[in-house]
């Protein structure tokens, strides 16, 4: 069963950073179930699809942000209609062809089956900062530009 799924999870993930990518709040929340939370790089939570679309939209349009760069490493069934995505995502600067390191993030998503839907339940992003481990920081970073 599970490996059935594991395109479709991907999927919704590699929406949401489209979404992301291309600037567009109303597609990231529209992913998202009714009650579900966004946790950002810096710490802001904003809980349901009007709330995180209120959130972002000021960030896409006050600020140039950078596309992240993703490597999915783990997905897992949590009971028969909940599942957990893990993936590695880096920041590439507008107008730069690198990524930054010290924007290193783990992006956490739990999924849920809802009227025949995947939805995201949560979203959590946490800095990868990996303190007193620069070797760490460089694992990561190489592992991501693989994916450039």
């Amino acid at each position: 069963m599970e490996e059935n799924y594991e395109e479709i999870f991907k999927g919704v993930y590699k929406q949401l950073i489209s979404s992301w990518n291309e600037r567009n709040a109303q597609g990231m929340a529209s992913l998202f179930s009714k009650s579900g939370e966004s946790i950002g790089f810096d710490g802001s939570i904003s809980k349901g699809p009007e709330e995180i679309v209120a959130h972002l939209e000021p960030i896409f349009r006050d600020h140039l942000t950078a596309p992240y760069v993703t490597k999915v490493k783990e997905i897992k069934f949590i009971g028969d209609r909940v599942a957990m995505l893990r993936a590695i995502a880096g920041m590439i600067p507008p107008g730069d062809s690198d990524k930054k390191p010290d924007v290193n993030t783990h992006h956490t998503i739990v999924l849920e089956l809802i009227d025949d839907v995947w939805k995201v339940v949560l979203f959590q992003n946490t800095p990868a900062q990996f303190h007193g481990r620069p070797e760490l920081v460089k694992q990561m970073t190489n592992e991501l530009r693989e994916q450039l």
